[in-house]
């Protein structure tokens, strides 16, 4: 599979999202992300905003969000729309590529881990590069195990932490020369 003929998936957000579009398009990758009124993103080149409608067909209950979690977003109507944005990232990405951090309960630290959530529940790859652990895991078998992954379908999602630290970018980077 050529670069060109793939397409990253994210928010666009600074962190993470904002490497993982840099480092696609100096790949030739094709790079969407998604925003809403009012949001304001790193990369708006590619931005693609979601209308009321849209983000209203994504619309997540919010103690679903909270019991998957462990933590509760419902007096947050602003974070409810962000999880509704990260619905079409994961939607739209058919391998899930996350920087974070993986807790005791094996969620994903932050609003990142409604990615992850999401990934799991539409059966999707979805990994996890740790970055207290500096290291790539994986859900199978419903648990985390350690693999470096490769981007090996036409579609991902990119997304993370907003406090990437250097091995989030590195991680970032050797996956796209592993990849490639």
């Amino acid at each position: 599979m050529k670069p060109k003929d793939i397409t990253l998936f994210s928010g666009g957000a600074r962190g993470a999202e904002s490497v993982f579009g840099e480092i696609a398009v100096s790949y030739g990758i094709k790079e969407v992300n998604f925003t809403f009124d009012g949001h304001h993103i790193k990369r708006t080149e590619n931005a693609r905003s979601l209308t009321e409608a849209e983000l209203e067909k994504s619309d997540v209950m919010m103690e679903e969000v909270s019991k998957r979690l462990g933590r509760d977003y419902s007096k947050s109507p602003w974070m409810r729309k962000i999880l509704q944005s990260i619905w079409y990232q994961v939607n739209n990405g058919y391998q899930i590529f996350i920087i974070g951090v993986i807790q005791a309960d094996a969620t994903v630290k932050g609003g990142t881990g409604w990615a992850a959530e999401l990934g799991k529940m539409f059966n999707r790859p979805v990994y996890v590069f740790d970055q207290e652990k500096k290291d790539w895991f994986v859900w199978r078998n419903n648990s985390w195990i350690h693999e470096k992954p490769i981007i090996a379908h036409k579609t991902f999602c990119g997304t993370g932490t907003r406090e990437i630290n250097e091995e989030g970018v590195r991680a970032i980077k050797d996956l796209f020369e592993r990849s490639f």
